[in-house]
């Protein structure tokens, strides 16, 4: 037996970012030569706004806090909506269960077993009360995570508000409303995609109109990455998505800065830290050029990427579960050197259940320990100039643009969905990179590398069993006390104004003014457009 040293394999010197850009041993001068920040960056909250949508960003203002929650009922969601509010948090953010996304109530036979499970249950206009008792709408922000019932949920905010003497015209917040993802990631769609952008670009109208402060749609990348998405891809995929919906409402007769101000985008954030800031960055200029150029905007709002940041839930483990708090700290100082608008920072449980108060209390802490503690707020775009970050950003900027260019060509998102192109692309990006964790050419710390045996028994969120026969029992009651009559009255509105062309909104909302449930508005329009089948 020799005596030497152990002969070991050769081992690549090659580096590559999640998206598969090649990252050199160094970068220098040379790799920016002939570059032009004036054109490529100019001065924060300045065209092209790479290095930002506001000139101070954080320095007087950080981010909205905004933290997802919502789980079980209305009642339990705002007692956690309330803590988080004390604990700091600055905006609500809302989850909604399984049925309330499909557009089913609590009692309908495809609802049991999902009641509660992964968001709140709301039902009816009493549900919506009881979310929103004793806060103040007037004063606080409101996102919700919300598509194909998107209208129905708006509606019922805007009539809670209204009870409580806040004008429609008072009250901001979110609504994810982005169909088209769910066609490509997510599959919480109900009706065919033409009727679905119809919705989308009626509520566009109607909140111009009625709920200015809103925004209408929340274009979202999160899901397509959660999916298996590159960062490329992310951005390339969301961006089509938002010229698509640009497209349906100037055909639907819309100015574009009528609606375009109230456009935002919703990013996700994962581990490769430099590629996810230069991500941000490419973002803001893309959509600049594109409604400069392509759309003529006139108004500077419309021609803002705004956007929300959510850090990764597909990165976190299940092993060794504390290990995501710094997954999320590393995801969540991308997202702020980035630039986002506002962050939602995942419990580090969330791989095992719904986060517990610990995981939900430390997690805003990361974000708050970052913006007062870390100085990274301090001025804007602290990495601009970087050889590294502006060489990286310019390139995820031209290989975004190759794919929107290949979407344009085959007639748009829409066709390029109902093609499989999208799905396609994601679900080999996803095949790769669980195969360079298999065959260990990715660490993920505590997976396939730096494990322990016997891991203690995490505290995970307690589930109430009782909860869907209560949520059941509460809809018969509200379903019995109601004038049936004036019910089926509205919801028939409903219905002849989906066979027609008028606003869907109106007659919608005073079906829930009537007392219809989410449900039976929900009906009323898939009785007229039928469901979205892929493939047929």
């Amino acid at each position: 037996m020799s005596g030497g040293s152990p002969t070991l394999a050769p081992v690549s010197d090659e580096k590559r970012t999640d998206s598969g850009i090649e990252v050199k041993a160094l970068y220098d001068a040379s790799d920016l030569a002939g570059w032009d920040p004036a054109a490529q960056l100019g001065a924060p909250g300045q065209p092209p706004y790479t290095r930002g949508v506001y000139p101070t960003m954080y320095r007087r203002k950080l981010w909205t806090m905004r933290q997802y929650a919502g789980f079980g009922t209305a009642a339990s969601t705002n007692e956690r909506f309330k803590f988080l509010l004390e604990a700091g948090q600055t905006g609500l953010s809302c989850a909604f269960d399984l049925p309330t996304q499909m557009g089913y109530d609590s009692d309908h036979p495809r609802a049991e077993g999902e009641v509660g499970k992964v968001g709140v249950a709301i039902d009816s206009m009493a549900d919506m009360r009881t979310l929103l008792g004793g806060l103040p709408l007037d004063k606080v922000s409101t996102s919700m995570t919300i598509n194909s019932t998107a209208a129905v949920l708006l509606l019922m905010y805007e009539l809670v508000a209204e009870e409580q003497g806040v004008p429609s015209t008072a009250i901001s917040g979110t609504i994810q409303n982005d169909l088209l993802k769910e066609y490509i990631a997510r599959g919480t769609y109900v009706y065919p995609p033409k009727p679905s952008m119809r919705i989308i670009t009626n509520i566009f109208e109607y909140c111009a109109q009625h709920v200015p402060k809103w925004n209408t749609i929340s274009i979202s990348g999160y899901h397509i990455r959660e999916a298996g998405s590159t960062a490329v891809q992310e951005i390339a995929f969301t961006i089509a998505n938002g010229i698509a919906y640009v497209d349906a409402a100037i055909a639907a007769g819309l100015d574009v800065d009528a609606f375009a101000p109230r456009l935002s985008f919703f990013w996700n954030a994962h581990n490769n830290f430099f590629e996810e800031v230069a991500k941000f960055r490419a973002s803001r200029r893309i959509w600049y050029k594109l409604m400069t150029e392509r759309y003529g905007a006139k108004k500077e709002s419309s021609r803002l990427l705004r956007f929300h940041t959510q850090v990764g839930g597909s990165t976190l483990t299940a092993q060794q579960p504390e290990n995501n708090i710094v997954r999320v700290a590393v995801q969540s100082m991308a997202a702020v050197m980035g630039g986002t608008q506002s962050l939602h920072t995942n419990g580090y449980d969330e791989a095992l259940s719904l986060p517990t108060e610990r995981a939900a209390r430390i997690a805003l802490r990361t974000q708050q320990i970052i913006g007062y503690e870390s100085g990274i707020a301090d001025t804007p775009d602290p990495l601009a100039g970087s050889y590294f970050v502006e060489t990286l950003t310019d390139e995820i900027e031209r290989l975004a643009m190759e794919y929107i260019a290949r979407i344009d060509e085959m007639g748009g998102a829409v066709e390029g969905i109902l093609a499989g192109f999208q799905q396609d692309e994601i679900e080999q990006a996803a095949y790769e990179y669980a195969k360079s964790i298999d065959d260990d050419e990715r660490v993920i710390v505590g997976v396939n590398k730096f494990t322990v045996d016997n891991e203690p028994e995490p505290e995970v969120f307690p589930i109430d069993p009782t909860l869907e026969k209560g949520q059941r029992e509460s809809l018969a009651a509200y379903k019995a006390s109601r004038d049936h009559e004036l019910v089926k009255a509205r919801l028939q509105d409903v219905a002849d104004a989906a066979r027609g062309t008028q606003n869907l909104l109106y007659p919608m909302k005073e079906a829930l003014r009537a007392d219809a449930t989410l449900g039976e508005v929900s009906d009323a329009l898939r009785d007229v457009f039928g469901v979205y089948q892929p493939g047929r």
